[in-house]
């Protein structure tokens, strides 16, 4: 007869395991754009043209040109979307997670516990996962954030951006613009946003002789602030150059052929701080919404069982 905890991992059991992650995902999902959208439209004006001078400018000018509603501009795209995108990166991690615990198991029986290498693997398989849902749903946003105000704007909303997007180049050359660099930033970013906060959670939980899940709330969402921030320091050259791609024009408005083109040019014209610029509001704005995120993902992991 096999253990009942094995027993929980097989059949229903691991079916069930999946959908409390992919729902705890969801909720961090929602929980992450509504903290991080004002932030995030900061981050990709900054990003994708040189009118503000600072975060403090580009923010104030947004306030006054647009109106406060501006800032949650693109909002329902990935209010939807990274609902999902975020259920799909922890379904997909403690998936990879899982198999490392097999794999681990058979070599080592007594400790079967991930390695911090193979943290980061999962992790990045889960970005890499998430890069099939994140890389459209990112360009609609942008597209979105980045376009004229008023009478001038480009799209009607985001099914007209998507249809207007498909009608240039098509599906795969024209919403998925930038996916390569998205595929680069996602693993990247993901391996060390679930290492981070991974090793974080370990330490504490080993320094305090305490079980994970009797970690207290503010200490895990301090963890996984920390761990926004690690996400963004490692992976934001990435980020700044498929945010160049994809608020790019098309046909002869066109200023990068690939991602090597927008790296190179990017160097070019503006130097190693080319490759960071809107920093500062990322990381302002990593700190809450990767606390939330993680969180409500723990709280809804351990309100689940």
């Amino acid at each position: 007869m096999e253990p009942l905890e094995e027993l929980g991992e097989k059949g229903d059991g691991g079916v069930l395991r999946t959908v409390k992650d992919l729902t705890a995902g969801a909720a961090g999902g929602i929980a992450q754009v509504l903290l991080g959208q004002p932030f995030d439209i900061v981050k990709v004006r900054l990003q994708t043209s040189s009118q503000y001078s600072n975060a403090f400018d580009c923010a104030a000018k947004i306030l006054k040109n647009e109106g406060p509603l501006a800032f949650y501009k693109g909002t329902l795209t990935p209010l939807i979307g990274i609902g999902a995108c975020v259920s799909v990166q922890f379904g997909a991690f403690h998936e990879a997670r899982r198999r490392f615990e097999e794999l681990n198991a058979k070599k080592t029986p007594l400790n079967p516990g991930l390695t911090y290498s193979q943290y980061y693997l999962a992790g990045a398989f889960a970005g890499v996962t998430n890069s099939v849902i994140s890389g459209p749903i990112e360009h609609i946003r942008i597209r979105l954030q980045t376009q004229p105000h008023g009478a001038n704007r480009l799209y009607n909303g985001p099914l007209d951006c998507i249809r207007k997007l498909s009608a240039h180049e098509g599906v795969l050359r024209g919403l998925y613009r930038g996916e390569v660099v998205t595929i680069w930033r996602e693993a990247q970013a993901y391996g060390f946003w679930f290492l981070t906060f991974e090793y974080l959670m370990n330490q504490d939980a080993k320094r305090n002789n305490i079980k994970r899940e009797d970690i207290p709330s503010l200490r895990v969402a301090t963890y996984g602030g920390l761990a926004g921030e690690a996400l963004w320091l490692a992976s934001y050259p990435f980020d700044v150059v498929k945010s160049k791609m994809q608020s790019d024009g098309f046909g002869a408005q066109q200023k990068f052929s690939s991602m090597t083109d927008c790296f190179r040019k990017t160097w070019a014209a503006e130097g190693f701080g080319g490759f960071w610029k809107g920093i500062g509001p990322t990381l302002l704005r990593a700190m809450p919404v990767s606390a939330g995120t993680f969180a409500v993902v723990e709280l809804t992991m351990r309100a689940l069982g």
